[in-house]
């Protein structure tokens, strides 16, 4: 395990105070370290947090990142959403200042084994599996990281023989020097090429959980996914895989209908048809945890329990009402054209599919073919608009305003230009009819409007339950 680092009277400056910087900065100064936190925002704009964090001994610099910040500083710590190109941390790097983050300190700290998860699209649901399944089996089990919850902030009650099974971005990977010891991706495609600069640097960024593994430790890979089966080569752990194509051998895998979990012995966890969530991804996604929980301890029978009967986490298919035989399912969380397909693919009725936000410079033409094919209605909001239609403008698209869908005859595919959530969720309810799904799956980030993916699905919902 990676030795922690001592921080008694170490100089650290935390960039970003949202839910990842305030735990951080609470725990360096618990260790003794001389803690500055700076963000963008005023004072007046974080005061929420600032009163939370009363009576802790930091330092603020706020309104900004100036670069006399490190003046003395021996190490810059990065919130997630606090990307590596700006100035004072380009400055930081020229110095020879060491960057971490609340996940690198945490796992260097941590007395107990962590089983890191990361991926483009499932990690999420993957993870919370994964904890539900140990424990099940009867382990203290501690989730979060990228998940919701900083793992850091309940450091001080972990003990050795505990679980943690921790979600891992691209973003705090990418600073990361130490990885777990059982260790996921599970899938790489397109996904937040607004924040890395290539394809190739945000590969490099999901592999970097695998990177620093001693030989010994477990490397759990997407047999299915081209580019994470391809980084077995260069795994120091023992590698295992799981597939709904191939039968691998040793991890899990789906055999006439059930799937299977191979270590020493095979084993059969369940059928398919008796999993409660929705679609093939989520598949995948009990398969990933199956090999996960089995690889820290867990037992075959509380796998079967949690994959038959765990429903999902919110703002991941999430389904908010039934009104007048419509079904409203919120899948914000589904910020990238790739999701939007998993989404589409979950479905078997017809579909009235809100989608837009802010983009992510990632290609649309794959969605925009499903869309055509699945899709009844489409009705578009948020800055993608224009972009989606580009795109989908070769399928015989007719774009209507909102106030001509009412009087629209058009018998293929009719779309809707909304311009708001709030209004898209009126657009639908007035075209959808009984027996359809309403599914939002944005296919682009929420910042355009929302602070992130979980308040645009909470105002989703809001929006749905208050349609008479």
């Amino acid at each position: 395990m990676p030795q922690a680092r001592d921080l008694t009277g170490k100089s650290v400056v935390v960039l970003g105070l949202a839910r990842q910087g305030m735990a951080l900065v609470r725990f360096l100064a618990e260790q003794g370290a001389s803690v500055t936190a700076s963000d963008v925002k005023t004072a007046d704009q974080l005061a929420e947090a600032i009163k939370s964090l009363d009576g802790v001994p930091i330092k603020y610099a706020l309104g900004g990142h100036p670069i006399e910040l490190l003046d003395g500083c021996t190490l810059l710590c990065l919130s997630g959403g606090v990307p590596v190109d700006l100035p004072i941390v380009v400055e930081a790097q020229k110095r020879g200042i060491a960057l971490s983050n609340d996940a690198q300190i945490f796992v260097e700290c941590c007395p107990a084994p962590v089983i890191g998860i990361t991926g483009s699209a499932g990690k999420t649901t993957t993870t919370a599996l994964t904890g539900e399944m140990l424990k099940v089996s009867g382990f203290k089990t501690w989730v979060g990281g990228n998940i919701g919850n900083p793992l850091i902030a309940d450091l001080g009650r972990m003990a050795q023989g505990d679980k943690v099974v921790m979600e891992l971005s691209s973003f705090q990977l990418e600073v990361m020097t130490s990885s777990p010891h059982i260790a996921a991706v599970l899938n790489i495609t397109p996904n937040h090429l607004d924040r890395h600069p290539t394809m190739e640097a945000y590969i490099a960024a999901k592999k970097r959980i695998l990177d620093f593994q001693d030989f010994g430790d477990v490397t759990v890979l997407g047999y299915d996914d081209a580019i994470a089966r391809q980084l077995a080569g260069d795994a120091r752990g023992y590698v295992r895989f799981f597939s709904q194509q191939a039968e691998v051998g040793r991890g899990a895998f789906v055999r006439d209908g059930n799937i299977v979990l191979k270590q020493d012995v095979e084993q059969v966890v369940c059928a398919v048809r008796d999993l409660k969530l929705r679609g093939s991804h989520n598949v995948w996604n009990v398969l990933a945890a199956c090999v996960l929980a089995g690889a820290a301890g867990a037992d075959v029978e509380a796998m079967a329990q949690v994959a038959t009967s765990f429903a999902g986490v919110p703002h991941r298919l999430q389904l908010v009402r039934e009104l007048r035989g419509v079904r409203y399912y919120n899948d914000s969380i589904a910020t990238a054209p790739e999701r939007l397909i998993a989404a589409l693919r979950s479905f078997d009725e017809p579909i009235v599919l809100l989608c837009g936000g802010r983009d992510k410079h990632l290609p649309w033409e794959d969605a925009a073919a499903l869309i055509a094919a699945r899709v009844s209605h489409v009705v578009l909001f948020g800055e993608m608009t224009e972009l989606i239609k580009s795109q989908i403008s070769n399928v015989g698209t007719v774009w209507l305003k909102p106030d001509e869908y009412a009087k629209s005859q058009i018998s293929k595919l009719e779309a809707h230009d909304a311009g708001t959530l709030e209004n898209a969720v009126k657009v639908a309810a007035q075209v959808a009819r009984a027996g359809d799904v309403v599914l939002l799956a944005p296919g682009g980030t929420s910042f355009d409007a929302f602070k992130d993916f979980a308040e645009r699905g909470d105002k989703f919902a809001e929006y749905v339950n208050a349609l008479e």
